[in-house]
């Protein structure tokens, strides 16, 4: 953990298998490490108690969004800090806070996505008026966890602090929401135009909406980080997702439902579906990310790029091999066919 916790690709997965609480050790060292246990006058055992109890709540028979997604996030968001245009941008209590915010953003997942909640009329669907469902359930499970005996880590915080921090978390895991990706890449296109204009080489946010907007940014991309790491790790968290999804559409066609995309384990193509993520989704994304931090993140898009180029081509590789095999039984046919008819008419003369 000390060795890899401030490196890009981080095997959080060999974390796991070390110990059963990989979010509690991931965010405890990072919090301790940067100085904020003491800075905030965190109780530890409050601490830990409550990372311990966030952890419980993320369920374990998830396949995706799990305890160790949580890790990977936390871990991805604290490398992403790093970045020397990002060095002394952030007050103490949001680098707290972001940190938080990635350790609960998916706490109690069931594994579902918020448009199969809304399309079975679900109960969290019905308390959140269909609005980022999931994001805000999970923010309703950390904060009430918040106020279990012996788990306010935010004990000796002024009352601002309290209400500025619980601002922030909100807004960050709010930003997780997939269909809020949009208007969240325009936002950090129009701050990179900004940084271009004004021809710095370190941010300078002097409010809060400026902040907070990377900060959201940066949430969102360690959340879909999976494509920018090493390939192996890639592959592992992908068949993660994909096995997370094939439940859902088994779920979807047992309850007589139009099938999610992606989420048909009889027709999904894996390999193209993730060339299409990168390209509209994580790409951009970590594009204009690497514009904003540059030269930082160049090293996690050139990674990004060449996942992309490797499952690009898998695809080609099996088309061809489905034209090959294709013309093989083609051929095949062919000389049957002419064989039969040769003896046919041997037979017949």
């Amino acid at each position: 953990l000390e060795g890899g916790l401030d490196q890009w690709g981080m095997d959080i997965f060999k974390l796991a298998e070390c110990t059963p609480n990989p979010l509690t050790c991931v965010t405890y060292t990072i919090l301790k490490r940067r100085g904020l246990i003491n800075k905030f006058k965190i109780p530890h055992w409050n601490l830990l108690r409550y990372l311990r109890s966030v952890e419980s709540h993320y369920n374990a028979c998830t396949p995706y969004h799990n305890k160790i997604h949580a890790a990977d996030v936390v871990q991805s968001v604290h490398v992403l800090l790093q970045a020397p245009a990002l060095d002394s941008v952030f007050t103490d209590l949001e680098l707290a806070a972001v940190i938080i915010a990635c350790a609960v953003h998916d706490v109690n997942h069931p594994g579902v996505t918020n448009q199969y909640l809304i399309n079975t009329n679900d109960a969290l669907a019905i308390l959140y008026n269909d609005s980022s469902v999931l994001e805000n359930y999970h923010l309703a499970v950390a904060f009430n966890l918040l106020t279990f005996p012996g788990c306010d880590i935010l004990v000796n915080l002024t009352r601002k602090q309290r209400l500025t921090f619980r601002r922030m978390v909100i807004d960050m895991v709010l930003s997780t929401d997939m269909s809020k990706h949009m208007s969240l890449l325009a936002d950090l296109k129009t701050m990179v135009e900004t940084k271009k204009v004004a021809g710095s080489g370190i941010l300078n946010l002097d409010n809060y909406t400026d902040r907070m907007q990377i900060l959201q940014n940066m949430v969102h991309c360690a959340d879909l980080s999976n494509t920018a790491k090493p390939l192996d790790l890639y592959t592992k968290w992908m068949h993660r997702l994909m096995d997370e999804f094939f439940l859902q559409g088994d779920r979807e066609r047992a309850a007589g439902l139009d099938i999610s995309p992606m989420c048909d384990r009889e027709t999904a193509t894996i390999e193209k579906s993730q060339v299409s993520f990168i390209d509209f989704i994580s790409h951009p994304l970590w594009e204009m990310w690497s514009d904003l931090v540059h030269p930082a993140a160049q090293d996690i898009l050139e990674l990004l790029e060449y996942n992309r180029n490797w499952y690009f081509n898998l695809i080609h590789a099996d088309d061809h091999h489905q034209q090959q095999t294709s013309q093989q039984s083609k051929e095949t046919e062919d000389f049957n066919t002419t064989t039969i008819a040769s003896t046919t008419t041997t037979t017949t003369t």
